[in-house]
């Protein structure tokens, strides 16, 4: 799997005038990666996202997904927001199983094996995110980290080759986020997930990513590619490690000087790809 974003860009007409949002950027996402998006608000993280996922039009520029262009949305991107996007009338499991039974009403062709198969998966994704026993329950009964957990659910129960994720932790208390943070991890190594994840925390950033992409105030461009130095099966005492601390840190000053003028971001970015030794 590979994503491809070639010199993407988006301007939105406003009565006093164009607004750049993003300025042409390119970057590419491999497969099994985990890569977050962080930067200024309204940097054009968020609309990076939406252009994938097929949500909204790109001023210029294209989208591959392994080699096929991107021109809507499609079953290949699993998307979750902020908000816990669930359907009321709908119980958890019936939330879950909404995107390939609408799949399977524009394609009855499918098999029944193929059917089961989702379905399956979908009671499997439910007992992975320990809503074994909420499975006929109604989102007004749950707490909003279930919510998210159900979101999160049905996004993948099509097996999508990418996760686009919009600050999907935002909304919810610290303890609550912690949790998810360690159930994303456990997530991404059980499904071999690729990742696209948009946030404003930077310890999330860290803590989550195998990559970093960090993007100048408006109008949107990627100023820094930084590798996170951590293996896939960490936990959460990596926070308190000299490097995780490092690299928070410097991340954190690039954020805070981006908009100045008057800063050496060049000076900066080197300490980012120094050895915590140095």
């Amino acid at each position: 799997m590979k994503l491809e974003i070639r010199n993407l860009e988006k301007i939105y007409a406003s009565r006093k005038g164009d607004v750049e949002a993003l300025t042409p950027t390119s970057f590419t996402v491999g497969a099994g990666e985990f890569v977050s998006l962080v930067g200024p608000s309204g940097c054009g993280k968020s609309t990076s996202l939406y252009m994938i996922a097929g949500l909204e039009t790109a001023t210029r520029g294209e989208i591959f997904l392994d080699g096929a262009a991107v021109n809507g949305p499609g079953a290949d991107r699993g998307m979750v927001f902020q908000n816990y996007t669930l359907f009321p009338w709908l119980t958890v499991l019936q939330n879950t199983q909404f995107s390939f039974e609408l799949e399977n009403n524009r394609d009855p062709s499918r098999s029944t094996g193929e059917v089961m198969s989702r379905i399956g998966r979908s009671y499997c994704l439910l007992d992975l995110m320990g809503l074994k026993k909420f499975h006929h329950a109604y989102p007004r009964e749950l707490s909003g980290g279930m919510k998210q957990r159900v979101a999160i659910a049905r996004a993948l129960a099509n097996e999508p080759k990418v996760l686009l994720m919009d600050e999907p932790f935002g909304a919810l208390d610290a303890q609550t986020r912690e949790e998810m943070q360690e159930l994303l991890l456990l997530l991404s190594r059980h499904e071999k997930m690729t990742v696209l994840f948009v946030t404003h925390d930077v310890e999330e950033a860290v803590y989550l990513s195998t990559r970093i992409l960090v993007f100048s105030a408006r109008p949107g461009r990627i100023i820094a590619d930084i590798p996170v130095p951590f293996g896939p099966d960490r936990d959460f005492n990596i926070k308190t490690t000299s490097e995780f601390v490092r690299l928070k840190r410097q991340l954190l000053d690039l954020l805070h000087h981006e908009q100045r003028t008057d800063f050496d971001r060049d000076a900066l970015l080197k300490k980012l790809v120094q050895p915590a030794h140095s």
